[in-house]
């Protein structure tokens, strides 16, 4: 009800009068939960999984090959850079842009994923 003169108001969607796209046969094999959606939701989670545990590997072998790499390489242990010793500088500073590169990258990845998928689905 309005508030002001006490008459119902009714609401709608700015999108109301917008053209409405049929649903295409693959997104109501989704919607309706059938053997054919489930084989469609389960690639696309299968990709997404396959990715995040591609960049979680590179991650730790990255970050997690940091002490290893000091420890076969003594005069990397001891050397310094403006002052600073090297292995701080590494952890410190040179791993936070290897997590935002590999962040950026994930996503752009994790788009695509879904793009191809949107399109094997609107292809049916």
């Amino acid at each position: 009800m309005d508030a002001v003169s006490g008459r119902r108001v009714r609401v709608t969607s700015p999108r109301t009068g917008a053209e409405r796209r049929r649903p295409s046969p693959g997104t109501r094999e989704i919607d309706e939960q059938t053997r054919l959606g489930e084989v469609y939701m389960s690639a696309l989670v299968r990709s997404q999984l396959r990715l995040s545990l591609f960049v979680c590997t590179l991650l730790a072998l990255l970050v997690g090959g940091l002490p290893l790499l000091l420890l076969l390489v003594p005069p990397l242990r001891e050397a310094r850079l403006l002052g600073l010793p090297v292995p701080w500088l590494l952890l410190a500073v040179a791993v936070y842009p290897v997590f935002a590169g590999l962040g950026w990258w994930y996503v752009r990845q994790a788009e695509h994923n879904e793009k191809d998928f949107e399109e094997l689905v609107e292809r049916r």
